[in-house]
């Protein structure tokens, strides 16, 4: 049984806390759990399969058995020194209230009157219900049971998804010159106590010059960004020339490219990898499937590969404006169509990275928002020697129901890596897909 008198609070687990960290019942210090019964009839849905999600489910079910062995557990487990217990609740009976509030016995429901049922139970300690669903947290607070988010993993500083090119405006002339001429100047030339973060760019404007450049934390200089094109595809402006920067750059080995529909991510890192083909020997595409489950895919006719590729789709269409911006004769064309004949570039679903040790390939993630940051850490771990990994996706277009701005895996390594000599971040603003495109993301 839980104590009635510790101070400590009791949380209630939801199923999709788990399905997005498996690990989280080791994130609530010394506090108890409570993990109730349909919890882990709901997991048993999601045991089998290829995806992330199903990886969660099966390596929580192995911590649960680590953590009970052969114990009978009704009584609750210790999680460890420093740590509280972990307590499985079989179902409980409906209150009127929650009978009259809501008159379907749906998962949800039976966590909730587990919930409600232990604040009643421990009217002195504080219970709070713990879940990535919005809706069901509304209905628990309509109750009165106390719900929250699962915010381990949040990123607590929302400026550093926002963040855009730093400028300076009415900078030293001379300066800019120095730029020019010698290529860098020292970190401590722009002003007092400037302190920026590794591979920072910024816009230097001076009353008749302007200049575009990058820090280099190791030699505490700032240098020149020289505009440059990648394999037919020209930068249109700042942010999309400090990203191709970035991009061709081999030092930098992981990148986050952020920013609006119609920015250029996917297109310049693509571009940029074509380009490198002699110094990589795969350059790999992926999006994660959001739309539908494994199961629901077996339904659309065809094989793997047919199913797959109306969701490779936009993949495969930035491939193309590369391809069209050459003559099918030349050279340039020919190499894309060999590398995609040979697999030295391949479109492939993120659900079959898992196992696989990625060497020297330049690997690009789009819509990596839709990631969470155990599926981040899980894609970049694969990473052998010579690899480069590039994460491309627009924090306002999260089409999972349980991520949001601060919760997506984009977001969560971006700020976790941020000032790494092997990282950079660039924040793309301006579209530059047409004017209408730009017209319809600003306006609509």
């Amino acid at each position: 049984m839980l104590s009635k008198t510790k101070k400590s609070k009791i949380f209630v687990l939801d199923t999709n806390v788990i399905l997005h960290d498996h690990t989280c019942i080791y994130q609530f210090q010394d506090n108890d759990i409570i993990l109730p019964i349909t919890v882990l009839e709901e997991l048993d849905k999601f045991k089998r399969g290829n995806d992330l999600i199903n990886f969660q489910a099966r390596e929580f079910t192995r911590v649960l058995d680590d953590i009970v062995g052969d114990d009978i557990f009704n009584g609750g487990k210790s999680l460890g020194t420093g740590k509280g217990k972990l307590r499985i609740e079989t179902g409980k009976p409906f209150s009127d209230e929650l009978k009259a509030s809501f008159r379907e016995d749906i998962p949800d429901h039976r966590i909730l009157s587990i919930a409600e049922y232990t604040a009643n139970a421990y009217p002195k300690r504080k219970t709070i219900l713990v879940s990535k669903d919005i809706n069901l947290r509304m209905k628990a607070k309509s109750l009165g049971v106390q719900a929250e988010d699962y915010k381990t993993d949040q990123v607590t500083d929302q400026n550093v998804l926002d963040k855009t090119v730093t400028t300076f405006d009415n900078f030293d002339d001379g300066l800019i010159d120095v730029l020019y001429n010698q290529g860098s100047f020292a970190v401590s030339d722009v002003q007092e106590n400037f302190s920026p973060e590794a591979n920072e760019c910024f816009i230097f404007r001076g009353s008749s010059s302007s200049a575009l450049a990058r820090y280099d934390n190791k030699s505490e200089r700032i240098y020149r960004v020289e505009k440059k094109s990648a394999y037919g595809i020209k930068p249109r402006n700042a942010e999309q020339t400090f990203s191709l920067n970035m991009l061709m750059d081999p030092e930098v080995r992981l990148i986050a490219l952020t920013g609006k529909a119609g920015t250029g991510k996917t297109l310049l890192a693509l571009a940029a990898a074509i380009e490198q083909n002699r110094s990589f020997e795969q350059v790999l595409l992926a999006r994660p499937i959001v739309a539908l489950s494994n199961r629901d895919l077996g339904y659309l006719p065809g094989d793997a590969s047919e199913k797959i590729n109306p969701y490779m789709q936009p993949l495969f269409d930035n491939l193309s404006v590369i391809k069209h911006t050459f003559n099918p004769r030349s050279n340039e064309y020919q190499l894309i169509e060999e590398m995609v004949k040979e697999e030295r570039l391949n479109i492939t679903p993120l659900a079959y990275i898992r196992g696989r040790s990625l060497s020297n390939a330049f690997f690009i993630i789009d819509e990596a928002q839709n990631l969470t940051p155990h599926e981040i850490k899980t894609i970049i771990t694969r990473a052998g020697e010579g690899t480069k990994m590039v994460f491309t996706g627009d924090l306002q277009q999260i089409d999972s129901p349980y991520l949001d701005m601060k919760s997506n895996g984009l977001a969560y390594m971006t700020d976790r890596m941020r000032n790494q000599d092997i990282f950079a971040h660039i924040n793309l603003v301006k579209g530059e897909r047409s004017y209408l495109a730009e017209l319809a993301s600003n306006l609509l």
